[in-house]
């Protein structure tokens, strides 16, 4: 057995890696204007640069947690570390908008190794009380990538230009890498059967349903195309009901959504990853193209919300070890939704930037009450043995719900843009006649009531979470005594 370790070190490293996931995600938003000038495509290609990621990044997610617990979350995790950064280095070397769309795609599969291993390694070495508090600090990190993924994006496009946004992962991603091999213990290992043929089904359907949803308005909305949507809904059911009948380990575990926290979690983070997406790409588009603001003054405009979320998600990470989850997650969902119908009514070509950062200081109270309750009360209730699988679900649900927010958002922004008479060139996107500014701020505000629309389900979701005593027992302490042989490192 080797020396027992801080859970707060490990801690530490794993939101290293969290943290460069996130400002990917963050950054790319921003320079989306950018690289749809400077690879001269039009919009509907440059959002496949956020849905191919979202995509790879979100299938594997149900093998890759498994995998955590066959062969070690601290080595999946720094196996994804190396190849999210490798192909960080293609994204910026990438000259054409098909090169990039493959290197994006090569870094979800990074992703997709990296996240749920965070989620299980918390689960797993901190005791029960301890991890509302341990969920605040890696909820507190997602307030700060925002906070710094737009603002330092923005800097490097004004200075460098749009690569600069994916070289930055590099020394991230091998300062990521060192800590992790140092502070992350080597946990014990079960073994587990995977059901490969399973995750290439659920590629294909989603892969069908993503395509057909955000390239529909390109083909005119074809019988082929609805034929696609359809076809992967098929897959995708047909998969969950094999998924039940399955005599080998099933990818989902059904019998995990028997608890009702976690079914709700799951619901409430699926429909969030999509309005958080949803929301992304419209506002940016807006600040640059129709208010003329630089990439990094447009970041600054929702600063407010990073700098707010940040600081108060570790305080609420603490409350909800002691407060019902619904209270403060009806109260995120409902405060998020009513800010961001302000902002649709002050999206102008005149309307209050002031007002607009207020807005998004309200933003990140909302948010701070829904990053740290909601995956601690997903998933606090469910036994330790089970936390690789049910993380993986969680993040699986999440990352599904941002690619069909992307494919969304990309359809409807097509759809509006076409009804204002727009055409969706990287022309508009960089200077816009003054006569044409309305009707473009026009055509986001309408695609952003798609996330009022997924945040209300949130909010209505989270009216219906119960509290953990009585939802299922807490663990024993010979439960938390686990969690603490895991920090030792016993095999």
């Amino acid at each position: 057995m080797t020396a027992e370790r801080n859970p707060w070190g490990a801690l530490g490293a794993l939101c290293v890696g969290y943290f460069m996931i996130l400002l990917d995600m963050t950054i790319v938003a921003v320079a989306n204007p950018a690289i749809m000038s400077g690879l001269h495509t039009d919009m509907s290609k440059v959002i496949w640069v956020t849905s191919a990621y979202l995509l790879t990044f979100a299938v594997p997610l149900l093998i890759t947690g498994r995998l955590g617990d066959r062969f070690g979350p601290k080595y999946l995790y720094l196996g994804g570390l190396a190849v999210f950064t490798l192909a960080s280095l293609w994204c910026g070397l990438a000259g054409s908008i098909g090169s990039l769309i493959a290197a994006r795609a090569v870094q979800g599969l990074g992703a997709a190794l990296i996240a749920p291993q965070t989620m299980a390694v918390i689960g797993r070495i901190f005791p029960w009380d301890k991890r509302g508090a341990a969920m605040g600090v890696w909820g507190g990190v997602a307030g700060i990538a925002t906070l710094v993924g737009p603002i330092l994006g923005g800097a490097l496009i004004d200075s460098g230009g749009w690569q600069w946004i994916f070289y930055v992962n590099v020394p991230i991603g091998l300062i990521a890498f060192g800590l992790g091999a140092w502070l992350v213990p080597a946990l014990p290992t079960n073994d587990h059967r995977f059901d490969i043929p399973g995750v290439i089904v659920v590629a294909i359907g989603m892969s069908a349903l993503v395509f057909g949803i955000q390239e529909g308005n390109t083909y005119d909305w074809a019988g082929w195309v609805w034929g696609l949507i359809f076809g992967g809904l098929i897959v995708l059911a047909l998969f969950l009901v094999c998924q039940g009948r399955t005599k080998i380990e099933p990818l989902v575990p059904l019998g995990l959504f028997r608890n009702r926290n976690f079914s709700l979690g799951n619901v409430a983070t699926g429909a969030l990853g999509a309005a958080m997406t949803a929301q992304m790409v419209p506002s940016y588009f807006y600040l640059q193209a129709v208010r003329d603001l630089s990439p990094t003054k447009g970041a600054l405009v929702f600063a407010p919300m990073a700098v707010v979320s940040a600081i108060l998600s570790p305080v609420v990470g603490k409350l909800s070890d002691k407060v019902s989850p619904r209270y403060l997650l009806t109260f995120g969902f409902a405060l998020f939704t009513v800010a961001v119908l302000w902002f649709i009514s002050l999206a102008t070509p005149h309307g209050s930037i002031a007002l607009m950062c207020v807005m998004s200081a309200l933003c990140g109270v909302g948010s701070s009450c829904i990053w740290a309750p909601l995956p601690a009360t997903a998933l606090r209730s469910l036994p330790l043995q089970q936390m690789g699988a049910a993380s993986g679900i969680y993040n699986t649900t999440r990352q599904v719900g941002s690619v069909l927010g992307s494919a969304g958002i990309g359809a409807l922004l097509t759809a509006r843009m076409a009804a204002h008479s727009l055409p969706a060139s990287s022309g508009e996107a960089g200077h816009l006649p003054d006569l044409v500014k309305a009707p473009y701020a026009s055509a986001l505000t309408d695609s952003l009531y798609l996330t009022v629309i997924l945040l209300a389900v949130c909010a209505v979701t989270a009216a219906f979470f119960t509290s953990t005593q009585t939802v299922g027992i807490a663990p024993s302490p010979a439960a938390d005594k686990e969690a603490q042989a895991d920090l030792a490192g016993q095999h």
